[in-house]
């Protein structure tokens, strides 16, 4: 039998989600707490999604949409045009190219994995905003937020989780 409209617009929608969550992040990472300088010590929440997103559902984070999201993070923030967009692709790359071993693995093997891609996503932002500024850029806020990041990557993977048995089990 063939679904009815109703039933493609709830499955398009329910697709839509693992997206629509990271541009939330997105926006949760740029909400003023009127705290000086923290900006630069918060997680980077939409750097989470798109690596549970690219392990559990990677067909419903596609990378031009992970590009978007990126940029959206740029112009939000105020980072050179394109940084989050490389970083966020790269991360993608990497979860991709990993993403047999990545497959049935403990959530333990996860955080783990996301320490080291996480790792290697804060040198390449690191280098990237050292080379746009011609200048050695402080690496203490950027360590300090992958700590951030690795740190909060437990309660978001649970929340993703618990999102995708409530509204993505269908896939």
């Amino acid at each position: 039998m063939r679904p009815t409209f109703w039933q493609r617009l709830d499955t398009f929608a329910r697709h839509l989600t693992p997206v629509a969550l990271t541009l939330v992040l997105v926006i949760l990472n740029v909400v003023p707490t009127h705290i000086p300088g923290i900006a630069r010590v918060l997680p980077v929440l939409p750097l989470i999604a798109v690596f549970y997103w690219s392990i559990h559902r990677p067909h419903l984070m596609p990378a031009p949409a992970v590009f978007l999201i990126g940029l959206f993070q740029d112009g939000l923030t105020g980072a050179p045009m394109g940084l989050h967009a490389l970083i966020f692709l790269a991360v993608q790359g990497v979860v991709l190219f990993q993403h047999k071993f990545f497959m049935g693995k403990s959530f333990f093997v996860h955080w783990l994995g996301f320490g080291l891609v996480g790792a290697g996503a804060a040198l390449l932002s690191w280098g990237l905003l050292s080379a746009f500024y011609v200048t050695l850029f402080a690496a203490e806020a950027i360590a300090f937020q992958y700590v951030m990041t690795v740190a909060a990557f437990p309660l978001f993977a649970f929340i993703f989780s618990r999102w995708q048995q409530a509204f993505l089990k269908l896939d």
